[in-house]
Order: C-alpha cells, then sequence, then structure tokens
C-alpha cells in the first residue's frame, strides 16, 4: 500500500485519478481513490468527492463486465452429425 504524502490533498487526486484513468488502470486507481477516501477525516470532506467515486466505479463495471453477465452471453451449441434411421 502506498503512504499518504500530507502535502497532497486528497481531493484534488482523487479529480486527478478520476480524470486520468484508463481502462487498464481502473482497479489500480480505485484502489487508490478508496484508500485516500478511507483516510479523508470528515465526511463532509467524503461527500465533495462522492461524484468522482461514482464516476470511478461506473467506468469500472463498463471497462470491466461481471462475471454474470459473461456467462449470461449465448455459447455456439456443437454441430450434431444427423443420425440415419
Amino acid at each position: 500500500m502506498s503512504k499518504l504524502l500530507p502535502m497532497l490533498d486528497p481531493f484534488d487526486e482523487i479529480k486527478r485519478i478520476y480524470f486520468s484513468t484508463t481502462k487498464q488502470t481502473i482497479e489500480r486507481d480505485m484502489a487508490r481513490a478508496l484508500e485516500l477516501l478511507t483516510h479523508m477525516p470528515t465526511d463532509d470532506a467524503r461527500q465533495r468527492v462522492a461524484g468522482f467515486m461514482h464516476g470511478l466505479s461506473d467506468l469500472k463495471r463498463e471497462w470491466k463486465p461481471s462475471r454474470k453477465t459473461a456467462a449470461r452471453t449465448p455459447k455456439a451449441k456443437p454441430v450434431r452429425p444427423k443420425t440415419r434411421t
């Protein structure tokens, strides 16, 4: 886990993470944003970043489909040879 630097404002860092995240970095960025969120001192401070956190969550959901969604996709049926009667 990375350490928090006292000179960085968690709000600004979460905002920066939101605007710079990519499909390849969403997992790491979401983990870092959650770490910053848990270290915020007040509910008011956490409320300020709620929009960015919801946005990151939406991006994660959009870019990483759940296993349920992947399981629901129809699979090709094997072709069976016709039997003679």
